[in-house]
């Protein structure tokens, strides 16, 4: 053998022993003709990145200014943590921040565990047609609107018109009921809506989780007599334990935030008690009030916050479940 080719077989060996190695301790090696054309297109993306997100952090700045849009960035008066002080004192604030938490908090308790259960009731039906029009008819409504989605959950409930006061009337002789002006009503309507709405898309993830499971488990389950409700419990659970948790962590890190729309949408100033939340409130703020700075401070604070809570939940599933996302 010549010296180029033992030179050549040494160097695949080498090759070949760092690849085991990056496979035993988890490690990557950087493979110049594999990893560079990949890092050539992930280039846009990046850069897109950099010049949308990451450069306008710097507006985060006017959140310790009395910021003036004709003024701008550099001539604004520096305030230091003044708006903050200013909203951790308003009891308006607190009360948008209770009913935020309180909003998600229902939405884990209720809404988390609705597309697990329905993914696994749907992973059940054995016939694929019913299987495939059940779940396409599920998901429909997330790529509704929340305007059209608002407007049809105010017609369902409608006093005059709406399909609920009309069994209650009818059916029961009850007096019909404005539920949307109702305080004791409306975070369970808007609970509901949001689990109505998002049900269908979030048990695609479980499904999609479910089909990656062994099956030879099952076939073995089955042999020494498991049911379909110890199978699912012993089996498809743990097997989809790991999408459960990055969806459970992401939820939790999002606890002080909530979507815009349902909301704004749905409530009126009667409920303002319980229905308003920070993303309606710095709204009234920041466009009605034209108090840039103080929604600023705001939404920095959620960021913080937000931050904070992923990376407790992280380190708590990483701990009590062996699974975390870093």
């Amino acid at each position: 053998m010549s010296t180029a080719s033992a030179d050549m077989s040494k160097r695949e060996l080498k090759r070949r022993e760092k690849l085991r190695k990056s496979k035993e301790t988890g490690k990557l090696i950087f493979q110049a003709n594999r990893d560079v054309p990949l890092y050539i297109m992930l280039l846009p993306a990046l850069a897109i990145l950099f010049t949308f997100v990451y450069i306008p952090i710097y507006g985060v700045s006017i959140a310790f200014q009395n910021f003036s849009p004709f003024k701008g960035y550099l001539g604004s008066d520096w305030v230091g943590f003044e708006h903050f002080r200013y909203f951790l004192t308003d009891r308006t604030f607190w009360m948008v921040m209770r009913n935020t938490i309180l909003i998600n908090i229902y939405g884990i308790f209720w809404g988390f565990p609705a597309p697990i259960i329905f993914a696994l009731l749907l992973n059940e039906i054995q016939r694929t047609k019913i299987k495939k029009s059940i779940q396409t008819i599920s998901y429909l409504p997330y790529f509704v609107s929340w305007v059209v989605a608002a407007s049809i959950i105010t017609s369902v409930f409608s006093p005059a018109t709406g399909i609920v006061n009309r069994i209650m009337v009818n059916v029961f002789g009850m007096e019909p009921i404005y539920f949307l002006t109702k305080t004791e009503y409306f975070r369970s309507i808007v609970v509901g809506a949001d689990i109505w709405k998002g049900i269908g898309m979030g048990a695609v993830y479980y499904i999609s989780a479910i089909t990656q499971v062994d099956q030879e488990l099952y076939e073995a389950a089955k042999i020494d007599g498991a049911g379909r409700l110890k199978q699912t419990w012993h089996i498809t659970l743990p097997g989809i334990s790991g999408i459960i948790t990055v969806l459970l962590v992401l939820r939790i890190g999002s606890m002080i935030t909530i979507g815009f729309e349902n909301i704004f949408l749905l409530y009126n100033p009667v409920v303002y008690s319980v229905a308003d939340v920070i993303s309606t409130y710095t709204y009234r703020l920041g466009i009605e009030g034209a108090q840039f700075s103080r929604t600023s401070a705001i939404g920095l604070t959620q960021s913080i916050v937000n931050f904070i809570l992923v990376y407790t939940a992280n380190r708590a599933a990483r701990k009590l479940a062996g699974w975390s996302l870093w």
